[in-house]
């Protein structure tokens, strides 16, 4: 690596600098010219400095030596972005930062460098790539791993410096920082990539109104935001992702402008498959090269259910918008997507999909003729880890909520004129299809537990969760408890385990007054009767499962009882939306009034955390306490500390939102 640079200013890509602490971690984001990173210094007893960069979802890492004590970083003194270039000439760009740790000694246990998909395998499991080994280099002062990507394209760089101290090195290769006698290490990182950057879209470009919301969200979602696509989330998710940008544009729609809703629209008609699937995620840079493609070019995902439904519903809602400009949705319609297809050829090919999936139902109900998860996949929706439906195999939001609501908005699409031009054959059908999935669909995932069993089963998961189960208890009826199951298995019969999915309904359908107090009924009470707790909604409550359901749905489990910041804005928003009604009664106004009252002060009381991915909690001294998803938890998942469906508060805000009561600190 040649001599290091810091980067020029570029008043077209101003700095985005920020920092978000999460737990055990101290994130340090850096956006400027055509470096994006994000720093991570993840203290405790696995440490490590790892920096992701958006460019070619690229990542560098060093992990360290357990010690007999957690280790503890420092504050960053100093991070700025540098350009490089490698042995060849050729540039690379990235970051150099400098912080202390609370030890005078630090030993190097693994260096990986490549795809943040690698890394967060190696994360897992150790697993590395073939073809990923690094050259080591070594000075008085510093150490540094560098490497080619595996197709000898421009790679990727880390160096560890330390301040007024010294390296060494033993015969088995470990790598020890040394501080002067007395002192705690300093150190400066500099870790560099030579994948291509992406064209970032500032603020102005992206919100109607600059100041809307808080600052954290507003810089999260311009580090997410790029003019080719909409990345889901860093530093594990810095790419697309087809379900994350359409349901972070459903709910940030009334903050965004038209430009930035086309750029997330666009970028999800670029990458249908020739059928019209939505693409789940898209393997770029070297992850793609070792994954067969020539050169690096992007290869797509299409294992998943809920994102091909999920279009529809969110074009309708943006050409067809109360704000929506006719002609301007014709233009759009027929911008090039980059492919053989306009804007308006790609959707009509996504809503003939929708059309042809949902019409053995339409024709004939029945758990055979709903939509199931592909063939070989335990994942198919948002809840996608292994996991995430208890074992099952037809997904609630899918079949109750998404397929009935993308055929309302092909209806709607279709009587608005806007499809002239690209035919969409059953689109006359649509509206018909679409009552038959909601009179018979939701049936298939009815669950009813008798008082004395939902009580027992309140008892029982209140004991293996640590927490005191008086006031779940309290809020238990006298009558049986109904609510819907969060899928069904291979045989047809549903996982009794309660879900925050509802959101979705209230959000994209109109439910009769009956649905609405039933399933707001019973998801509002306290958990483990429900799914509210003093730290937030959770998304899964497997109470009224059986023993070898719950241990699926713990507190500890990525789609588990823990609270996802983006389903308690889905819940608020569809709250918001159901009062709009004038056709519900005056007993379902004050209930959808009730669950945003319970629902509000407790985004607020957790809205420093409201920007991250998730996060669990313990029951500690009579109250729930927070705590960070990631490294401390029995899981190999982590959070996200910036995750663009996290961002969506700056559109959703509590009702009569003005001064202090926004969410905008």
């Amino acid at each position: 690596m040649k001599q290091i640079l810091p980067l020029q200013d570029d008043p077209a890509t101003p700095l985005l600098r920020f920092s978000i602490a999460e737990g055990q971690v101290d994130n340090e984001f850096l956006r400027q010219g055509p470096v994006a990173a994000h720093l991570l210094l993840t203290s405790g007893e696995a440490a490590r400095a790892l920096v992701a960069f958006p460019a070619g979802n690229s990542a560098v890492g060093l992990w360290f030596t357990p010690e007999a004590a957690p280790l503890t970083w420092g504050q960053v003194y100093a991070m700025r972005a540098v350009q490089a270039s490698d042995a060849a000439g050729r540039a690379l760009y990235g970051i150099e930062a400098e912080f202390e740790v609370d030890r005078d000694r630090l030993t190097v246990h693994a260096a990986v460098l490549g795809s943040a998909r690698a890394l967060r395998d190696y994360q897992i499991d150790a697993r590395l790539p073939a073809g990923t080994h690094n050259h080591v280099g070594f000075g008085a002062h510093h150490a540094s791993w560098s490497r080619d990507r595996v197709d000898g394209a421009p790679g990727y760089a880390v160096q560890l410096h330390v301040i007024a101290g010294s390296v060494a090195t033993d015969q088995h290769g470990r790598i020890t920082f040394a501080a002067e006698p007395g002192q705690r290490l300093r150190l400066r990182l500099v870790a560099l990539t030579g994948e291509t950057p992406l064209t970032p879209m500032n603020v102005p470009a992206l919100l109607r109104q600059s100041d809307a919301g808080s600052l954290r969200a507003r810089q999260s979602l311009a580090f997410l935001s790029y003019e080719d696509k909409l990345l889901a989330g860093s530093w594990r998710f810095n790419t697309y992702f087809g379900r994350d940008t359409l349901m972070s544009l459903l709910l940030l729609m009334p903050a965004l402008t038209a430009q930035a809703v086309e750029a997330g629209l666009a970028a999800v008609l670029a990458r249908l498959d020739p059928h019209g699937a939505v693409a789940h995620e898209e393997d770029i840079g070297e992850w793609a090269v070792l994954h067969g493609s020539a050169g690096g070019a992007p290869s797509y995902d299409y294992k998943m259910v809920d994102d091909d439904f999920m279009l529809a519903p969110v074009a309708a809602a943006y050409l067809l918008g109360p704000d929506a400009d006719r002609t301007r949705a014709a233009a759009f319609l027929a911008r090039p997507t980059g492919t053989d297809l306009s804007c308006g050829a790609a959707l009509a090919r996504n809503l003939k999909l929708v059309i042809e999936r949902a019409t053995p139902f339409a024709r004939q109900p029945g758990v055979d003729t709903l939509i199931h998860l592909k063939a070989g996949q335990v994942t198919g929706d948002w809840r996608d880890s292994a996991d995430g439906l208890g074992g099952g195999t037809v997904s609630y939001n899918v079949n109750a909520v998404l397929v009935p609501a993308a055929l309302r908005a092909i209806a709607a699409l279709a009587d608005s004129g806007l499809l002239v031009p690209y035919t969409v054959r059953g689109r006359a059908d649509a509206g018909a299809m679409a009552s038959t999935w909601e009179a018979h669909a939701p049936a298939y995932f009815q669950v009813e537990r008798d008082p004395g069993q939902a009580s027992q089963a309140v008892r029982v998961h209140a004991a293996e969760t640590a927490l005191d189960p008086a006031a779940a208890l309290a809020s238990l009826a006298p009558a049986p408890l109904r609510f819907y199951a969060i899928a069904l298995d291979a045989d047809g019969t549903p996982i009794p385990v309660m879900h925050s999915d509802f959101g979705f309904a209230l959000m994209l359908q109109a439910p009769p007054a009956d649905m609405i107090e039933e399933e707001l009924g019973a998801i509002m009470r306290p958990f483990p009767a429900g799914l509210m707790t003093g730290v937030g909604l959770l998304v899964a409550n497997g109470a009224y499962a059986g023993d070898a359901v719950r241990p699926m749905f713990g507190p500890d489990r990525y789609h588990g009882a823990v609270i996802w910041s983006w389903q308690q804005a889905l819940l608020a928003a569809g709250l918001a939306r159901q009062r709009q009604r004038r056709d519900l009664p005056a007993s379902t106004q004050a209930m959808l009034a009730a669950a945003e009252a319970l629902l509000w002060p407790t985004i607020a009381a957790t809205q420093a955390r409201g920007n991250s991915e998730l996060w669990s909690w313990r029951w500690h001294e009579g109250a729930y306490e927070t705590r960070a998803f990631g490294p401390g938890c029995a899981t190999a998942d982590e959070s996200n500390a910036a995750q663009l469906w996290s961002t969506v508060y700056l559109a959703v805000q509590p009702p009569h939102a003005d001064g202090a009561a926004r969410m905008d600190n």
